[in-house]
């Protein structure tokens, strides 16, 4: 349905909920950076609201649509504009044979947008998943991000019911420059591994997203030495970050390797021999990928798996909502 004229900065085919099931294999979940804009962009298109879009990470990619169709833009304000005209975000667009889209870069708020088609967009399913594993290079389109040349095919499922469709405003996710992530303590925490004042450092402490941040982890702020309960891993080795290896709580776990804390996300290892301090709900994950890198910062907050369940149901409901999405008609 469309050819890609720019690769901008990483383009990929990504579905939720991913390649779930395969973690013992050593295969990370992969799926959408921002799952809630990927969903929401899916359901002003009436397609599943798990359907695989394209995430542009950063921006400065350009398209030619090949077949005509009906597209939502959603997630971060990159000043999308199809022929050189702006349009509006989380809003079904008819798009025709020969239109260009060219997105900018991101803004002062999100770092990725989600680019969603009518119908879907027709990759392999591998695994039970269309999503690409950059780190593993399967999945997606040819387990790699897109490059200039390359077409992909989509249903292009074209409805006149489908314009004017948009989301409703209420619903729209707020974006900033401080993210505060929900985080629930373990499996590797206070008192065994980190200190009291270690996990009130860490849910109470603002930390930068460091530039070092990709699908794999996004490494944050350095914790101070009494982050620490012990002195050393023991048979795990020399630091107290380190432990003998085992799975990782993913996705949203809060590695920490050596004194550096990372939050491990789509594309993270599954196992390792580094502590695991917390982990990030999954009502929360989505704020991960719009964290913008060397420039956002995060906060967590203390939160019960009670609450972490109560959020998740909260999600489950308002993708289901009556009011979800609104007509112009």
């Amino acid at each position: 349905m469309l050819k890609v004229i720019k690769a901008g900065i990483e383009v990929l085919v990504e579905d939720w909920p991913g390649r779930l099931g395969y973690m013992g294999l050593g295969m990370a979940a992969a799926g959408a950076m921002d799952n809630l804009a990927l969903q929401l962009g899916n359901a002003v298109l009436q397609n599943e609201i798990g359907e695989a879009g394209l995430e542009i990470a950063g921006g400065y990619c350009q398209f030619e649509f090949i077949q005509a169709g009906v597209i939502a833009i959603c997630g971060a304000d990159m000043a999308v504009k199809l022929n050189g005209e702006p349009i509006a975000l989380w809003e079904a667009i008819p798009v025709k044979i020969g239109d260009q889209l060219e997105f900018d870069h991101f803004g002062t708020t999100g770092f990725r947008a989600y680019l969603c088609i009518a119908g879907g967009i027709d990759v392999p399913v591998y695994l039970g998943s269309k999503s690409t594993c950059l780190f593993g290079s399967y999945g997606g389109f040819q387990g790699r991000k897109l490059q200039v040349g390359d077409v992909i095919e989509a249903a292009a499922k074209v409805k006149d019911s489908l314009a004017g469709r948009k989301l409703n405003p209420k619903y729209i996710p707020q974006y900033t420059n401080e993210w505060e992530l929900r985080a629930i303590p373990g499996p590797n925490s206070a008192p065994d591994y980190v200190s009291e004042a270690g996990m009130d450092y860490l849910f109470s402490t603002t930390m930068k997203i460091s530039h070092n941040a990709n699908r794999a982890a996004y490494r944050l702020a350095e914790v101070p030495d009494y982050f620490w309960a012990r002195e050393d891993g023991g048979k795990g080795g020399s630091h107290p970050s380190n432990i003998v290896d085992h799975g990782y709580n993913m996705r949203g776990a809060i590695n920490v390797t050596g004194n550096t804390p990372s939050l491990l996300i789509a594309d993270g290892p599954t196992l390792g021999g580094f502590v695991c301090v917390a982990n990030v709900i999954y009502a929360d994950l989505w704020k991960i990928g719009q964290g913008i890198p060397s420039r956002d910062k995060v906060k967590f907050k203390l939160t019960t798996v009670e609450e972490a369940v109560s959020a998740r149901r909260d999600r489950i409901a308002m993708l289901a909502a009556e009011d979800l999405v609104i007509t112009n008609r």
